[in-house]
């Protein structure tokens, strides 16, 4: 079964014949796959492996950089300058790209509010403005397993925007308890962050939905409210398309939601699923970091080309 529909709003989502397919494996847990335009490959993370890989149609899987500082969650800027959350250095990190795809240097952007040291930064997306907006919850201090293990020095998680320009560090809510992936709808005038506060939870306490929030006036949130409770498992990440269709990771599917909240669909996944993200010439291939490996389906959808 290639997917399972449920609204027929979604009825042609695949293409026809179209099945998942397994590009890559070897990872020991895959987050923040990010689509590189220059040399049309895939760029995604290894966590506990300290590592970057990358995947190309011919040359297939190779390890892209190591000691890298445990990067979670990845985006370009418009410039095409790549950003990383970086739970090793509990900061957002720039490297700039070459021509052919190659890294040409990092630069720290922010790694602390008000002189205290961020938690751990995790996923990561740039508004059309030029804006940096990012997660902040505690996963790569908690243990030594996806970063260093340290006391939070902000004593709640934030989501936060960041202005290049200025230097400016804003934090825009405190509302999710743990807040994880995040996305602009095609129009920017709603932000959708994941909390993901159930993944560390041995009581079944927490959360696993997905909240919403009105953007005001391009750079405050307001009205925030539960879009969808996403089972099994997390809203780890998640990406739209220019429909403003949410494409969310689970525990064993990659879901698929209107902005109106109905569940349109799921494509089953054979591993626990991390992130996910657009790609190829015209951005509808969806490309999938789960758990170990690497997956890409062709659909009758077009990620948002932002930035």
């Amino acid at each position: 079964m290639a997917a399972e529909i449920f609204d027929p709003r979604a009825a042609d989502l695949l293409r026809p014949g179209e099945v998942l397919e397994r590009l890559a494996t070897g990872a020991a847990w895959g987050e923040g796959p990010v689509w590189m335009h220059e040399d049309g490959s895939v760029l995604w993370s290894d966590i506990p492996n300290n590592r970057m890989l990358r995947w190309h149609e011919a040359q297939g899987m190779s390890v892209w950089r190591e000691a890298i500082d445990f990067v979670n969650g990845h985006t370009r800027e418009a410039d095409g300058s790549l950003l990383h959350c970086s739970h090793g250095q509990r900061a957002i990190v720039r490297t700039r790209i070459g021509p052919q795809g190659q890294p040409l240097g990092d630069e720290v952007l922010v790694d602390r509010y008000q002189g205290r040291r961020l938690n751990s930064p995790n996923d990561i997306v740039v508004k059309s403005d030029g804006t940096i907006w990012f997660s902040d919850p505690p996963y790569g201090i908690v243990s030594d397993h996806e970063g260093h293990k340290a006391e939070s020095e902000l004593g709640d998680n934030y989501v936060f925007r960041f202005d290049p320009r200025s230097g400016a560090l804003d934090i825009v809510s405190d509302f999710v308890e743990e807040p994880n992936g995040l996305a602009f709808s095609p129009d920017e005038s709603v932000l959708y962050v994941s909390d993901t506060s159930a993944a560390l939870r041995q009581d079944g306490g927490g959360h696993h939905h997905i909240v919403a929030f009105d953007v005001v006036d391009g750079r405050t949130l307001a009205r925030p409210r539960i879009f969808a409770q996403v089972s099994p498992g997390l809203s780890d990440g998640f990406r739209l398309d220019s429909r403003g269709w949410i494409f969310t990771s689970s525990a064993d599917s990659v879901q698929v939601y209107h902005p109106d909240g109905t569940r349109l669909a799921r494509i089953p996944v054979p591993e626990k699923v991390g992130n996910l993200t657009f790609g190829g010439p015209s951005r509808d291939e969806l490309y999938v970091a789960a758990s170990a490996s690497l997956y890409r389906i062709r659909l009758n959808a077009c990620g948002i080309q932002r930035p």
